[in-house]
């Protein structure tokens, strides 16, 4: 079952409860009625399977590895790695608990509400990791840009603004990566969203107003994380510095030419796409903004737009790396669709990972209109498996293993 009213939380959480306590008096009397030998043979039988598999999957090529554990798992589960989620408060409480078993979520993005301290971050980060129970490790993420955009400032030391860095030149945004990195890897945090690799953004998130001077510190950010050995994110493709409207609260329309953008927006994706392999060691994620391009769809915002984050990013530009969306409840979608329509639509347009960073009941609706779009064969096992390769190579190749 399914809840999706968030008014039953509190209904939910004492479920959760209430199943907890019956499991415990069922055990109880199983140990009383000498069931406990059986029980003790039961975990450590279950313990020797997972230390086999994971003898197993140290035998295989990397190739092998992902098959093995895409194999593993169940359609559901398959899903919910598609799907990031922000969670309430500074622990792991009933409800977060709950939606992590129930829907499989491969990662959890963290904000201030979430950060007091560094043991208060790391354990939570352990505890979401511990209670997951899945086939593999969630991926961790953070916004820490710097500037206007950064988390736990109490804590975690914030770096300058992209437009200052920027004015300092490349080397500065490779020694700010790498020390960001090194930073919030400390507490367990693995994917950063971060360097914005848009051209003359407002409020100081860009490095420059020069699409060649971003892509040079965007080039040297990203050798900053991957020294470290942090996933990090190029956004917003395919670049919103032209925005007009702030795009968290309603859509903005970027009226310049295909040529136009090709010349100056793209650069930066383009340039760091080529250079890297085409993306192809998933050292990073691209994150498709909410815009919307007429000269590219006169439709769609970029993030469900085929003809952007397929046609483009993956054809033209020939990324092979991982496509996450921006928020699903920025203004600039969750005014105009629902939760369900937009988790189906940027699936179909072309997204491994939907983001939905605030409210769980959200969250769940992006799930089930990706789930309910594959009982109905709108959008076919394949395709979920083709994104699910990407994300179990992604976190196999950066330690996350079973």
């Amino acid at each position: 079952m399914f809840l999706t009213d968030t008014s039953r939380r509190g209904f939910m959480r004492k479920k959760y409860k209430a199943a907890v306590g019956i499991l415990g008096a069922v055990l109880f009397l199983l140990a009383i009625l000498g069931g406990s030998l059986y029980a003790i043979r039961a975990h450590k039988t279950d313990h020797e399977k997972v230390a086999a598999a994971k003898h197993d999957l140290r035998g295989l090529t990397i190739d092998e590895q992902v098959e093995e554990i895409l194999s593993s798992m169940s359609v559901t589960e398959r899903i919910g790695q598609m799907v990031m989620v922000g969670i309430p408060g500074r622990t792991l409480d009933d409800d977060a608990r709950y939606v992590l078993h129930q829907f499989h979520y491969g990662g959890i993005i963290l904000f201030d509400r979430n950060l007091d301290s560094e043991e208060q971050t790391r354990r939570l980060i352990s505890d979401i990791q511990s209670h997951a129970d899945e086939e593999l490790p969630l991926f961790i993420a953070i916004d820490e840009e710097g500037g206007a955009v950064v988390r736990g400032e109490s804590f975690i030391p914030a770096p300058p603004a992209a437009q200052e860095v920027g004015q300092e030149g490349a080397a500065a945004a490779e020694r700010f990566a790498a020390s960001v990195a090194g930073d919030l890897m400390s507490l367990g945090i693995n994917v950063n969203f971060a360097p914005v690799a848009d051209v003359g953004a407002p409020d100081g998130r860009s490095y420059s107003t020069d699409p060649h001077e971003v892509l040079a510190c965007v080039r040297a950010a990203g050798n900053g994380y991957r020294s470290a050995g942090m996933i990090y994110a190029l956004k917003h493709f395919p670049g919103i510095g032209r925005g007009t409207v702030d795009s968290h609260e309603e859509i903005s329309s970027i009226e310049a030419g295909e040529e136009e953008l090709q010349k100056t927006d793209l650069v930066p994706f383009r340039g760091m796409i080529e250079e890297t392999g085409r993306g192809k060691d998933l050292d990073y994620m691209v994150m498709v903004g909410h815009l919307q391009y007429p000269a590219l769809d006169g439709e769609n915002p970029a993030s469900l737009s085929r003809a952007i984050t397929t046609d483009l990013l993956r054809s033209e530009l020939g990324y092979e790396g991982l496509v996450i969306t921006d928020d699903l409840e920025m203004g600039a979608v969750a005014n105009h669709l629902t939760f369900r329509a937009t988790g189906q639509r940027a699936v179909e347009a072309g997204a491994d990972i939907v983001l939905v960073c605030h409210e769980l009941a959200h969250a769940e609706d992006a799930y089930m209109g990706i789930y309910d779009a594959v009982q109905s064969g709108q959008i076919s096992e394949e395709r979920i498996n083709e994104s699910v390769r990407r994300i179990i190579r992604a976190k196999l190749t950066h330690g996350l293993i079973p």
